[in-house]
């Protein structure tokens, strides 16, 4: 899995690593089969909407300290 972020942390946890930083868009490439890492999505798993249970991007990203790109906003 691949996050884009605009900031991240000096320090990533061992299952997250920068793959390239250009013009300021930084990809982060995340080891999900890293226990560790499971722990995290177990602890922030919800019911997003009726029957689906998963983990928002924007709330893994709040406790990596990782400031993600809004790709919603229009230039």
């Amino acid at each position: 899995m691949k996050l884009y972020a605009i900031s991240i942390p000096q320090t990533l946890p061992s299952w997250a690593t920068v793959v390239s930083n250009n013009a300021g868009l930084i990809e982060v490439e995340i080891n999900d089969e890293d226990p560790s890492f499971h722990s995290i999505i177990e602890e922030l798993s919800t019911e997003i909407e009726p029957g689906v249970v998963g983990v928002k991007a924007g709330d893994l990203c709040q406790i990596l300290s990782i400031e993600m790109v809004d790709t919603s906003e229009q230039n």
